[in-house]
């Protein structure tokens, strides 16, 4: 593993720019796996409507990908951040105690252009079928796409 303090440094990004980003859990434990928290952490997906606009995700059992467009005056580290934050939260108060849920760092990579966005929203939507946990992308629970 490497360390998030060179990874962040020089991390910039722009508003109304695309970011294709992976959250994995600490120690890929597969928390979601979990029904519930696994529902938890897609709705606050839905709850920072006002800060991304979400382009596709996939909750997998020990990770996230998630592919949105920052909106205006946002931050993409104070997003995940915020993010990370409000998924611990509901964990934390359905399991009563403190728990850790994701790992310090996350990868991001900036889209370039609509056929690198195409590209990287299919790779994140089909993720449960590379893993093996379903057979049709729509017998997975916890996506979403605005293209399907």
């Amino acid at each position: 593993m490497f360390s998030t303090r060179k990874r962040l440094k020089g991390r910039n990004s722009h508003s109304n720019c695309y970011y294709s980003v992976t959250l994995c859990c600490d120690n890929r434990v597969p928390i979601f796996a979990n029904y519930l928290y696994a529902v938890d952490a897609a709705k606050a997906i839905y709850y920072l409507e006002d800060k991304v606009e979400t382009i596709c995700f996939v909750l997998m059992p020990d990770h996230l990908h998630w592919i949105f467009q920052l909106r205006p005056q946002q931050n993409l580290s104070a997003v995940i951040k915020l993010y990370k934050s409000m998924v611990t939260m509901s964990i934390r108060k359905r399991k009563g105690r403190k728990v850790v849920v994701w790992q310090s760092n996350f990868y991001d990579h900036q889209i370039r252009d609509e056929n690198d966005l195409i590209h990287q929203a299919r790779y994140v939507v089909a993720n449960p079928l590379r893993a093996r946990l379903v057979k049709h992308v729509g017998d997975y629970p916890f996506w979403n796409c605005i293209w399907l």
